[in-house]
């Protein structure tokens, strides 16, 4: 081939690579853009009766996300309601704790409405928050409950030990190292978190307790670590109301003298951009500081 033939040969496919890649950005594109338009929700500025909807959702490490769409839904006078849509094992002992705290204090100080409807799942520490709100709706189907606490690790010291480790410690205290994972736990240490547990324990039943207005022996009767469904939920107190998150909507506009359909209001959040559609956030994968920083005992609120 010529030297002329062998350049048009390489214009046509400049031409054409670049074709194709306008045709797969235009692609993107449209999908990025009816993706938002149909997963777009009512903003704050929103006109008509309004409910704010505060996700609960996956297993809860950071409460900050969520306690700030609850005190700023709370703070917001034309938010008439809130409701704590939940699917969610529950979490860290703290963090269940915090978000608790604040959705109570909406409740007791600010007066404004707050209910929580579960869907899937709201045990342990999202059933902690969920026993903070004026009324609780579940499906038959959802798992509700698991009032307990639970900490483990792992113990790899026979693999340090076949592979010829040798871990060197220096401390001060007698407790410091406790739940290091290359030994096993001595019987004061045992006895030292065990006793941590159970305080956390008395904790989650009170804080259930003074939740659901009933007596802290109640609750401790029936808080064993057991799930229940929705159905068995119901009878033994522990939710309000068998329904899905439309009733509960329903139900909650009624309570606070919405006529008519009431506009749903979430939290707004940053939007993606077209490269975070198409690359993926990789964030979650990159090991960060505080990451590398949880490889050690922590205390839950937490399904199994």
């Amino acid at each position: 081939m010529s030297e002329n033939g062998r350049s048009r040969v390489w214009v046509w496919v400049l031409i054409g690579g670049g074709a194709f890649f306008l045709f797969v950005l235009a692609v993107f594109t449209l999908v990025f853009i009816a993706l938002h338009a149909s997963g777009r929700q009512a903003g704050i500025h929103a006109f008509g009766d309004k409910i704010g909807v505060v996700d609960l959702d996956g297993v809860i490490v950071d409460p900050s996300e969520v306690v700030e769409d609850v005190r700023r839904f709370a703070n917001d006078d034309s938010i008439k309601a809130i409701i704590i849509h939940v699917n969610s094992p529950g979490g860290g002992v703290a963090a269940s704790e915090e978000i608790y705290r604040e959705v109570k204090r909406v409740r007791d100080e600010k007066h404004k409405r707050i209910v929580a409807s579960i869907q899937t799942v709201g045990a342990s520490g999202a059933y902690y928050v969920s026993s903070a709100t004026n009324k609780i709706y579940a499906d038959s189907g959802s798992v509700v409950g698991s009032i307990g606490v639970i900490a483990e690790w792992v113990n790899y010291g026979d693999l340090m030990r076949w592979a010829k480790l040798k871990p060197e410690l220096l401390k001060v205290g007698q407790f410091k190292d406790t739940g290091d994972p290359t030994r096993e736990l001595t019987p004061a240490e045992r006895q030292y978190m065990q006793g941590l547990i159970d305080n956390m324990y008395v904790q989650f039943v009170q804080a259930v307790a003074d939740g659901r207005h009933a007596k802290a022996s109640d609750i401790k009767s029936i808080a064993d670590g057991r799930v229940w469904t929705g159905q068995q939920a119901l009878s033994i107190h522990l939710i309000d109301q068998i329904g899905d998150f439309r009733p509960a909507i329903l139900d909650t506009a009624k309570s606070v003298n919405i006529s008519g359909e009431p506009v749903l209001v979430h939290p707004e959040r940053d939007r993606k951009s077209l490269l975070d559609l198409v690359f993926g956030d990789a964030s979650q994968w990159l090991p960060t500081k505080e990451k590398l920083l949880e490889q050690h005992v922590g205390f839950y609120y937490l399904w199994r």
